[in-house]
Parts: structure tokens; C-alpha cells; sequence
């Protein structure tokens, strides 16, 4: 037997040198697991923190303030000739209804201003919804009616507690006379809280209480419905081709590295490269969704096309070579053996590509889609935004009731990104397929 306590090239296993170095590497490997999981903890504890910042600001956005109000639909106003006259009931003077059923319900208001003030109590989009009752009942002509109506955003941030009442008159936007009336209409319990519809099916306004996500959502839907449309079988098909049919070539490993390069370049880029193809040489209308699809799919296509050719790759060369052993052409064990079993794969890929298509905003920024579209759009031509774009617009506005829209507008688009993403993995999980 060999002594190793002989042996030149170290001492015993259960030396003190041997047991002191045991001993550090231990303690060096004990640090390095602490130092990863408080790395961990610390992304989650920022995450945390930036997940309740956004939900504390942006809950109250799906409530809207309502006061309620008895309406009056005077024929003197709506139809003075009783002739129930389509054209006479859509033109009527309906804001004059909110403004006399504000007076009655404050009948000691006097002056101009304080008027003015008190009929900025209830938003101007009241009268839009009075007339739409009266067009679709004209029998409420002439009754007298207890109605909600949309308040103003001074009234909603004070209802929801964003403004102080605690302030100086005169560094707070609400007035003290107007919290007076809020405190009248709150007693006898007309002032409320409801879902916000318009929050869902409105599209974008100057005004923050009638601001909705709908013409946002609608060009989202568009924008990645061109780039899914565009992007997905070219990435399919380039795989397919560099896979399974390209030969080795210098040229081939040229294109290989241009698809690996324009995987890593700034997403801001492409927004230039549409801006000077489809834009400026094309002639595709300006801020469509046609043209945000477009550039979208030039950024998403290199990453669908390395998600492809993974998955590709990944398919045993054995079902190749069983298929050609049958008979089968290339072409044919190629779409009907090979892409089939590889499709989960890409299908993964396609979504983390459209995912990432739908929370990008710097492309579309130079595409002109920065643009205020009050208008829901109903075509792939029509001027449209969407959702990143909408919450940068929203997030610059001096309101401070457009704080809420833009928290509110960035969970919605969190859950549309975390829906995809789940999405992604459960159809890896459920068509994965382990050689």
C-alpha cells in the first residue's frame, strides 16, 4: 500500500491542511448560495414593489363616480313641436337637462362662475348619454327620470381620495364650495361608484373620465393579427429551408448570422427601417395598423425563425431517415413528419415573438402610431394606436386623473402579456414530446 503521508504530492485525506481547505471550500460554496437567493429575493421584492405600485394606482380605474340626478326631459326642449322628429330629438339641447337638474338640486347657486362650476360637477359626456336614452325611448319625453350620470375627473379624484381635502384652498383644484355640493350629494347618497364601462368600449379622449382602452385593444388586435399573418410562415418556411434543405454554403452561413444578428438589434431600428420602406417608399397610410404589423413582423421574424429551427433541430434524424427509408421524398418527410412534431415548439416561439411584438412601443413611435386616434378603428387602413403607445400618451398628460388610465391601461396589458406567456407554456407542456 502507498503511504500518503509519504507521498509527494500532498498530504493525507484527513490532514489539517486537508480539512482547513475542506472546510473554505465549503464556507465558499455556503456564500454563494446566500448571495443567490438574496439576488433572488431582491428581484422579487423589486418586482413586488413595482407590481403595487402600479395595482394601488391603477384598481380604481375600472370604478367610475356617477351622481345621480332627476332628469327632466322637457318636450320644450327636446321636441317643442311634438313632432317627434328623429333629426329634432338627436340635436336637442340636452345639456340644458343637466344644467336645470343641477339647478334644482342647488337652487341657492347664483352668478356665472358659480354655475359654470357647478355644471363642471357632472362630465359632458351626460348629455351623450341622455340622448342616447331619449333615441331609444322616445316615451321618455316629457317624464322626469332618476338618472346616473358621469361625473367629472375633479369629482372622481375627490370621491377616490387622490386630492387632499386636508390642502389649502388654494393649492388643491377642488374649491371648498364644490366639496360642499360633493358633501350634499353624498349624504342623500347620489354620489357612487360603478364598473367603468367606458373604460372597455371607449376609445381615447382629452377628457379622462370618457378615456377608454378600446381603440388601443382594437389596434393591438390588428397590428398583431398582420404581424402573426406576415411573420409566422416566413419564419416557418426559412427554417425549414436552412434545416432541412439548405446546403452548406458560405452563403448560407451568411444568412445564419445576419438571423442571429437582427435577433440582438434595437427594436427602435426597425421602427426606421418601416419608417423608410413602407412609409416613405410604399406609401402605406400613415399610423394604420397595416404598417405596424409590418414593422412588427420584420422585428419578431428572426426570433421566430431561431425558435423554429431549434425545435426543428430538435426532431430525431431517425424519423428523417425511416421516412425516406419508406419511400417518402424529402419534401415530404420534411411538412409531413418532421414539421408536425416540431410545431409545439414553434408555436412556443411564435407567441413569445408575438408577446413581445405586443409591449413594444419604440417602432411604432417612428411609424407615426404616437398620433391622438379618438376614433375605435375598423380596418387594417384606419389610423389607430395601440396599448404601449396609448400608455406613453396617457402617461405624459398633465391630469392627474390620467394616472390611474395609465396604471389601469399597464394591467391590462400585463395580463394580456402573462395570458400569452402561460399560453406558451402550456402548449409546450401538453405537445412536448421527450426523445
Amino acid at each position: 500500500m502507498t503511504d500518503t503521508n509519504n507521498s509527494p504530492v500532498g498530504s493525507s485525506w484527513n490532514s489539517d491542511k486537508f480539512m482547513a481547505g475542506l472546510a473554505k471550500r465549503k464556507r465558499s460554496e455556503r456564500r454563494f448560495r446566500l448571495i443567490g437567493l438574496a439576488a433572488i429575493l431582491t428581484a422579487l421584492t423589486l418586482l413586488a414593489i413595482l407590481l403595487f405600485s402600479i395595482f394601488s394606482k391603477g384598481y380604481t380605474a375600472f370604478v367610475q363616480t356617477y351622481i345621480t340626478l332627476d332628469i327632466t326631459f322637457a318636450e320644450s326642449v327636446i321636441d317643442k313641436d311634438g313632432t317627434r322628429d328623429p333629426d329634432a330629438i338627436r340635436n336637442a339641447n340636452y345639456a340644458k337637462l343637466v344644467q336645470d337638474a343641477l339647478r334644482a338640486k342647488f337652487p341657492e347657486v347664483e352668478g356665472r362662475r358659480n354655475l359654470r362650476t357647478l355644471f363642471s360637477l357632472v362630465s359632458n359626456n351626460a348629455s351623450d348619454t341622455l340622448r342616447d336614452m331619449v333615441e331609444q325611448d322616445p316615451g321618455l319625453i316629457g317624464k322626469t327620470v332618476e338618472i346616473p350620470l358621469l361625473a367629472g375627473d375633479d369629482v372622481d379624484m375627490v370621491n377616490k381620495g387622490y386630492i387632499d381635502r386636508d390642502l389649502a384652498e388654494e393649492n388643491r383644484r377642488v374649491k371648498d364650495q364644490e366639496l360642499r355640493w360633493l358633501d350634499i350629494l353624498e349624504e342623500e347618497g347620489d354620489l357612487s361608484l360603478h364598473f367603468n364601462t367606458n373604460f372597455f368600449t371607449q376609445g381615447d379622449s382629452r377628457e379622462p373620465e370618457k378615456a377608454g382602452i378600446a381603440g388601443a385593444m382594437v389596434g393591438s388586435f390588428y397590428t398583431l393579427l398582420i404581424t402573426m399573418a406576415i411573420a409566422f410562415p416566413l419564419g416557418v418556411m426559412t427554417a425549414i429551408y436552412l434545416e432541412e434543405f439548405a446546403p452548406p454554403s458560405k452563403f448560407n452561413d451568411l444568412i445564419e448570422v445576419n438571423i442571429n444578428n437582427l435577433a440582438a438589434v434595437p427594436s427602435i431600428v426597425f421602427g426606421l427601417l418601416g419608417l423608410a420602406i413602407f412609409l416613405n417608399v410604399a406609401h402605406l397610410p400613415r399610423s394604420a395598423p397595416i404598417v405596424g404589423g409590418l414593422t412588427l413582423a420584420l422585428m419578431t421574424l428572426p426570433t421566430i425563425i431561431i425558435a423554429a429551427r431549434a425545435a426543428i433541430r430538435a426532431v430525431p434524424d431517425s424519423i428523417r431517415q425511416a421516412a425516406l427509408g419508406l419511400g417518402a421524398s424529402k419534401q415530404q418527410a420534411a411538412f409531413h413528419h418532421v414539421l408536425p412534431l416540431s410545431m409545439p415548439g414553434i408555436l412556443t416561439g411564435t407567441i413569445i415573438g408575438l408577446a413581445q411584438a405586443l409591449g413594444e412601443t419604440a417602432p411604432l413611435l417612428m411609424i407615426g402610431m404616437v398620433a391622438f386616434i379618438a376614433d375605435i378603428p375598423g380596418g387594417i387602413n384606419d389610423p389607430a394606436t395601440v396599448m404601449p403607445v396609448q400608455i406613453f400618451l396617457w402617461a405624459d398628460s398633465p391630469e392627474r386623473a390620467f394616472v390611474e388610465k395609465t396604471s389601469g391601461a399597464i394591467m391590462v396589458l400585463l395580463a394580456f402579456l402573462i395570458t400569452m406567456n402561460a399560453l406558451a407554456v402550456l402548449l409546450r407542456k401538453k405537445f412536448e414530446r421527450r426523445w
